[in-house]
């Protein structure tokens, strides 16, 4: 049996929240139905929680990683809130044309959890 940690590792825009493009402003950010429900059971079912999402508007312009992570505080707050915990969020501010490695579909967000927390990957979800 594996002694690696269970990971439901969630992306933001569209999952998280409503994806409205590009979305930096809290009084913008929706949450979507659910979603709080969803994270307090795979917690009750011992999973730590992830966050995984590209953010092309920092590489485009559209907002700064400042921006970014002061909106990122306010989530993680409303989720402590609400009685979940996030354990990470990682983030891509890459182009697509970057080509880089963190970008999702490729799995350097992932991995780096992987490796920070002794995930088993194998017993663990994304979506």
């Amino acid at each position: 049996m594996s002694s690696g940690v269970k990971a439901l590792f969630l992306d933001r825009d569209g999952v998280i929240n409503i994806d409205n493009g590009y979305v930096y402003k809290k009084e913008d950010f929706i949450f979507n139905d659910g979603i709080f429900e969803l994270c307090i059971t795979a917690q009750k079912n011992k999973f730590k929680i992830f966050i995984v999402t590209n953010q092309s508007g920092i590489g485009r312009g559209y907002y700064s990683d400042l921006d970014f992570l002061s909106l990122n505080t306010w989530m993680i707050n409303v989720f402590k809130k609400k009685g979940v915990n996030i354990e990470n969020v990682y983030y891509c501010p890459h182009l697509p044309t970057d080509n880089c490695n963190c970008r999702k579909p490729k799995t350097e967000m992932v991995d780096l959890a992987t490796q920070q927390y002794n995930l088993d990957l194998s017993r663990s979800i994304l979506i």
